[in-house]
């Protein structure tokens, strides 16, 4: 078993309420590429100074190096905020963090004065797709809103967690790091892998060696991760695992025929959406067999009960990582609070319209009906993966923007944020989850993740006070790679586009 923080890696997908599955695996049609982009294999990385010409109208900050001061600093590793404290950041790096008045702002810096915000490490999205699912049958590929909606939500690099068009995502991943196109830094996974009970857009397994034949190829075209589904089985899962780790790429799975456990003693190195997808406490389990409505027992489950416990142990012991989803399971339990009224405003109009009317019906069902999922399961769904924290998981998150659709890129991610807070973490303990444990997952701490002097210019500038507010909802300037994007423009340039482009 390898330590998956010493990878470079991406993510997993969502166990819907059984109604959703069909919507969730629909096929989906591709997208066009940024407007006027180069070939892909014309790219070439461009200076900083071209990037921020060829996107003026939605950048903020170009100046370097360039000081933040007057700022409330959540930098990411868990520890109490710091008030007053300035950030200087040059050539891409950060290159100072301190009090206020104590810094080297260095000569020739454009000094901006934030008072009343607070900077946060860019986050780290560990179940990010660049596909997009919604009501009505809804699937696209959204390869120009999907990572403009993710840079501006406060997202500076992401995993895509399960591929729907592996070449769309690779040569998308190549033209944001050349400058190209606007977007995170990009951590490809591979095809889904799972049973013959999978949609037509994933790769279905009809055994071993069929699992490790899809693996080689696709860690020869480039992938960084792999992603197993729902009803692969244990040998495939095996099989995967180890193919997949002998080209040096790690392994996540969103399961249900395979347990936690099971998939932990195979080799896993991620485990996507908590509890949602472990199926191994329902007392019908059998080997190799997802078994329906699993989850209809978990609503008085233990999470300090034994066999939680072992759970947590043994994935604590090998080094396996799990991923929360909360956001786009929220949606599907009645009785909770409107969505933030930007995805409304983000989704393509006829979009919108079957969002919200799915959105509505399940709101104002009452909870005891059966539909969509119980009040009483969200909470132990939270409480489990506060658990596994105290248990000494390794927690990370990400939004999953699938499901009927309510959930989309980056405003799922934010969400997140709250749900989080809602499920027990501290604001700072929080932003560890939400970008420095994304980097130990990845393995890419050393370079992002927090705020620390040496550490790469991924920043998050949010207007007001994270901790006082309970949210991040109010991001306005992301950093990426030390350009600092205006958030505000970045959503305007997809007002309406999520969903088709």
């Amino acid at each position: 078993m390898r330590d998956p923080r010493e990878q470079n890696a991406p993510f997993a997908k969502l166990l819907l309420p059984a109604a959703l599955v069909a919507l969730a695996v629909a096929c989906e049609a591709p997208a066009p590429q940024e407007a006027d982009a180069p070939a892909p294999e014309a790219a070439a990385a461009q200076p900083a100074a071209d990037v921020t010409q060829e996107f003026a109208d939605l950048v903020a900050v170009d100046a370097d190096p360039v000081a933040l001061t007057g700022v409330k600093l959540l930098d990411g590793t868990g520890e109490p905020a710091r008030d007053a404290q300035t950030v200087v950041i040059a050539d891409g790096r950060i290159a100072a963090v301190g009090n206020d008045g104590e810094v080297d702002v260095l000569d020739g810096a454009e000094v901006l004065d934030l008072s009343g915000h607070t900077v946060m490490p860019g986050l780290i999205g560990l179940h990010n797709h660049s596909f997009y699912t919604a009501a009505g049958g809804r699937a696209a590929q959204l390869s120009f809103s999907a990572p403009r909606l993710y840079l501006a939500s406060g997202l500076t690099t992401i995993r895509t967690t399960g591929a729907r068009a592996p070449y769309e995502e690779i040569n998308l991943q190549e033209e944001i790091d050349a400058g190209l196109a606007v977007g995170p830094t990009i951590f490809i996974t591979g095809p889904y892998l799972t049973g013959q009970q999978g949609s037509r857009t994933m790769a279905q397994l009809d055994g071993p060696e069929s699992a490790r034949r899809v693996v080689r190829y696709w860690s020869e075209e480039g992938v960084d991760w792999f992603k197993a589904y729902t009803w692969i089985s244990r040998a495939e899962l095996g099989a995967a695992i180890e193919e997949a780790h002998a080209h040096g790429i790690n392994v996540t799975a969103h399961l249900c025929s395979v347990g936690y456990r099971e998939a932990v003693a195979l080799g896993i190195d991620n485990l996507e959406h908590g509890l949602f997808a472990n199926s191994e406490y329902d007392p019908s389990k059998q080997p190799d067999e997802c078994p329906p409505g699993f989850r209809n027992t978990y609503g008085d489950l233990d999470v300090n009960g034994p066999e939680v416990q072992q759970t947590f142990r043994d994935m604590v012991d090998n080094d396996v990582s799990m991923t929360s989803t909360l956001a786009v399971y929220e949606i599907s339990v009645p009785g909770r609070s409107d969505l933030d009224p930007r995805v409304w405003e983000v989704l393509a109009p006829e979009v919108a319209a079957d969002v919200r009317a799915q959105f509505d019906r399940i709101r104002g069902a009452d909870p005891a009906s059966g539909v969509g999922l119980s009040p009483e399961l969200l909470r132990v769904a939270m409480d489990y993966e506060y658990a596994f924290v105290q248990a000494g998981g390794l927690l990370a998150a990400g939004v999953d923007p699938t499901g009927y659709g309510a959930a989309p890129p980056g405003l799922g991610d934010q969400r997140n944020f709250e749900l989080l807070l809602e499920a027990g973490f501290t604001a700072p303990e929080v932003v560890e989850i939400m970008s420095a444990n994304g980097a130990r997952v990845l393995g890419i701490y050393d370079d992002v993740g927090s705020v620390e002097p040496g550490k790469r210019a991924d920043l998050a500038v949010v207007e007001g006070d994270v901790e006082a507010d309970g949210h991040i909802r109010n991001t306005s300037i992301v950093f990426r790679h030390g350009i600092g994007w205006d958030s505000d423009a970045l959503i305007e340039s997809v007002r309406g586009l999520i969903g088709i482009r």
